[in-house]
């Protein structure tokens, strides 16, 4: 008999990237916090004892708990989480707590949590997390733990999606599949999960659908790196889901990843539609058949990609696309080599990231080899303008600047009107369309018209019109939705990648020589104090720091100093709290309250002392967590 235990699972808040559709989200999805829940953590906890007490925490979506009650703290992490999870890894150990690595980055690299974490958890975990869980209660669990076998697919439990707070997401994730039968070069896929899919069992996927029924559920994403990787199988799952819909009359909307030779088959299209599949996400890379001969991208040569994607559209399914520059035969003229193909191809979600050498990868030992690894690169995040290599035919300033330029050219709004004509012009099969109330469509037409075409002016609203299919009414929910899309990810190009940044600069630092002036008075007796960095190619960073006591009055002129900056600059803002004195705190939290819009772009450091006293939404604003 085990002795109960309470696990806390957190999965570390993601920095925000095209991925996060932050603007779109925030728009139009009120009572929604992220795109996705953590699945890998709701399956751990699932393979864990039943008498043990698991709670889960996604601090994308809560707060996390600074002083839980737990006996061992797991915290996951893909390697773009990797600095934050071992920020929480080093702070829980801090603070007295076993705690335990886990996710893809420990799986890919584990040597780097050799200092912040007890245990790791490397590969997947259905079979070495239930041995971790027996050594602990016995009192030896082991510092490493890996999978070295193949896992059976039917051994993975359906996840505790009873411990997620699944209202705060877009969609719901479900995985049917790991492994996939291609070699790309860049890829980490089967590095981790091998060239083989290995699939579940259908009636562990009608059991894991049943589950979110019951929730509520009505969107979800297949997380499989590729669902067609094995096409009979495929075909089985697709079949089923269609008669599950059939049977139980949900309404269920899919979506998950492809290959691009799906549209080779039209029984695998036909049966995409008939079980209600929205959109797929396809590989496509680069339209340069030399580039995807060199990264091994085979599944995309010797076939005409732009008919590829068009016979998907004509399907009534949207096409999500993935793009990559930075292979060794890109030049300096690939930009606009991807510029065409993508306006051709009408993607409005086109994620375009630039190479990365992952860790383990053929790509990262070809290139350490080659001696063009740049050791101090981040190699997790591939949209930031950086990478962790030095490209071959171009110089790295070319590519990165190429790389930026390219967006400013995709999401003007000329070249998101030429997309989505392009892109509707070839559905003809009706769209899926998702039941909405007629009370929510014109609350949606509203916010879209307010929020998205009036900022634009008559430009904006002149280009949208002219990418309405006016003649084909039952497309215009899909034009909206692809102009939604295009403007999201606008403004994250807008608020990351800062083309103009001497305009941005000065007016920082007019704000900042404004704070100065203030905070200078000699009644703040040094209490606050304002400094400023600036950067090349991202917008400057605004530090303020609070110490001791400080003037109600000054309090508030914070608030409306920051959202000034906030409000007129691209900035980011690191406010440092040191010595707070508790009889403040309800002016501290109007503070936050009123800056909480703009959390993401904040960043809060508070002492030892003012974190026994402060509450910080880490969800909401970045809380920094390292040692004082």
């Amino acid at each position: 008999m085990s002795r109960s235990m309470k696990l806390l699972l957190i999965n570390p808040k993601f920095p925000e990237s095209f991925w996060s559709l932050k603007w779109a989200v925030d728009n139009f999805l009120p009572t929604k916090r992220t795109v996705n829940p953590p699945l890998g953590l709701a399956t751990v906890a699932a393979l864990c004892p039943h008498d043990w007490d698991v709670e889960i925490i996604d601090e994308n979506v809560h707060t996390i708990p600074l002083r839980p009650d737990a006996d061992i703290i797991g915290v996951c992490g893909m390697s773009v989480q990797y600095e934050r999870q071992k920020e929480l890894l080093s702070f829980f150990r801090r603070g007295g707590y076993y705690v335990v690595a886990g996710g893809s980055h420990a799986s890919l690299c584990p040597e780097d949590y050799e200092s912040c974490a007890h245990t790791v958890v490397s590969g997947e975990a259905e079979y070495i997390w239930p041995e971790f869980c027996r050594d602990f209660i016995a009192g030896t669990p082991k510092h490493f733990y890996r999978e070295t076998g193949n896992v059976s697919l039917a051994d993975s439990p359906v996840p505790r999606f009873d411990l997620l707070d699944l209202d705060k997401y877009k969609a719901v994730s479900v995985q049917f599949s790991r492994g996939c039968p291609y070699r790309c070069e860049f890829c980490d896929i089967i590095v981790m999960f091998g060239r083989k899919p290995r699939t579940k069992p259908l009636a562990q996927i009608e059991s894991e659908l049943d589950e979110l029924r019951n929730h509520g559920v009505s969107s979800v994403f297949f997380v499989d790196d590729n669902l067609i990787g094995n096409k009979k199988c495929a075909k089985a799952l697709l079949k089923m889901l269609a008669e599950y819909e059939r049977k139980h009359r949900h309404g269920f909307v899919f979506g998950t990843e492809a290959s691009i030779n799906v549209a080779s088959d039209e029984e695998l299209l036909s049966l995409f539609r008939d079980a209600n599949f929205k959109w797929l996400f396809i590989g496509i890379e680069s339209p340069d058949a030399e580039s995807l001969e060199e990264t091994g991208k085979t599944q995309n040569l010797n076939r005409d990609m732009l008919a590829s994607i068009r016979k998907i559209y004509s399907y009534g399914i949207d096409v999500l696309g993935g793009f990559i520059i930075g292979f060794d035969n890109d030049s300096a003229d690939v930009f606009d080599k991807q510029n065409e193909f993508i306006e051709k191809s009408g993607i409005l979600m086109s994620m375009i990231g630039l190479l990365t050498a992952i860790p383990k990868t053929p790509l990262y030992k070809r290139l350490k080899k080659e001696k063009r690894l740049i050791p101090s690169k981040a190699a997790a995040d591939n949209s930031k303008l950086r990478t962790n290599f030095v490209p071959k035919r171009m110089t790295y300033r070319q590519m990165v600047d190429g790389y930026s330029s390219l967006h400013y050219r995709l999401f003007s709004d000329r070249s998101i009107s030429t997309r989505v004509r392009n892109k509707v012009r070839h559905f003809t099969h009706p769209p899926l369309e998702i039941e909405f109330s007629l009370r929510q469509k014109l609350w949606l037409l509203q916010r879209f018209f307010v929020r998205g075409l009036l900022p634009g002016g008559f430009s904006r609203l002149f280009h949208f019109f002219r990418s309405c299919p006016w003649g084909k009414p039952k497309l215009i929910p899909v034009v909206i939705s692809s102009w939604i899309t295009g403007l999201s990810m606008r403004d994250y190009v807008n608020r990351h990648f800062v083309r103009e940044f001497e305009g941005d600069g000065k007016r920082v630092r007019r704000q900042v020589a404004r704070m100065k002036r203030v905070f200078g008075h000699r009644r703040h007796q040094g209490a606050l104090g304002v400094t400023m960095r600036e950067f090349a190619h991202k917008a400057a960073a605004v530090r303020i720091s609070m110490n001791g006591r400080i003037q109600p009055v000054s309090l508030k002129s914070i608030g409306g100093h920051v959202e000034h900056l906030m409000q007129k600059t691209r900035s980011s803002v690191s406010i440092h709290i040191a010595d707070f004195p508790k009889e403040q705190l309800e002016l501290l939290t109007g503070l936050l309250k009123r800056l909480s819009k703009y959390g993401d772009r904040i960043h809060i450091h508070l002492d030892k002392p003012s974190r026994r006293i402060i509450t910080v939404d880490s969800s909401v604003f970045n809380l920094g967590l390292r040692p004082e």
